[in-house]
């Protein structure tokens, strides 16, 4: 394993990962993301970078599909099995059609054949690097999201279960044995908590944790 020295290494930074068993490619994939300003770090192995605690910045992988002692396909199936969501940008130089439709099919950001324009390969790495990027703001904002939905009340998350299903505070009265006036507060509690806007922002947020009507409520009436 080896990192560009050279490189921006701010926390915050993007990071490329590089794995191929070619060292002149690893060393000439290195120096071209340098060029731009990324950091980048090179892995001999799969089992190396597999074993590498990564840091939590958008990132990125160039893997190579023809390893020694494990395919890059076969990474993108561990990767995929650990559930990191890291875009990857598969090469080769003995690629085909089936080999392409699986990797794209798993989840792959691009395919390039050796050899490739460097530029093809930086539109590539920039393409992924964002949408690492949005996929890890999406993740904290569902993140924040269940924080505030943890300082709910269990009555206050009833509430809102009902309000988002679409039923009336008197309904929500009925179905939980409560006065209109207690439900009307603990409306207004969760929406306060959830920093929701309105009742539409609100059921956004709902539909973002996965929220659903109490089991055994009445459906509401349709319009």
């Amino acid at each position: 394993m080896s990192t560009d020295s050279g490189a921006d290494t701010k926390p915050n930074g993007a990071m490329v990962y590089v794995v191929d068993d070619d060292d002149s490619m690893r060393d000439a994939l290195s120096m071209l993301l340098r060029s731009v300003g990324l950091s980048a770090m090179t892995f001999a192995s799969a089992h190396e970078f597999l074993a590498y605690d990564m840091p939590d910045v958008p990132s990125c992988l160039i893997l190579d599909v023809r390893l020694k002692g494990q395919s890059g396909l076969a990474v993108q199936e561990q990767i995929a099995a650990s559930q990191l969501g890291l875009p990857i940008v598969f090469m080769t130089a003995h690629g085909d059609i089936a080999m392409t439709v699986k990797a794209m099919k798993a989840g792959a950001r691009d395919f390039l054949a050796k050899p490739f324009r460097d530029q093809d390969m930086l539109d590539a790495v920039a393409q992924a690097l964002e949408s690492d990027a949005q996929r890890r703001t999406a993740s904290r904002s569902v993140a924040d999201l269940r924080r505030s939905y943890e300082t709910l009340t269990p009555r206050e998350r009833e509430v809102m279960a009902f309000v988002v299903s679409g039923l009336m505070n008197k309904q929500i009265a009925a179905e939980m044995n409560l006065s209109e006036i207690t439900v009307k507060i603990h409306r207004g509690q969760a929406m306060k908590k959830m920093a929701a806007r309105s009742l539409a922002d609100l059921v956004l947020k709902a539909e973002a944790l996965g929220v659903k009507m109490p089991q055994g409520a009445s459906t509401p009436p349709r319009a």
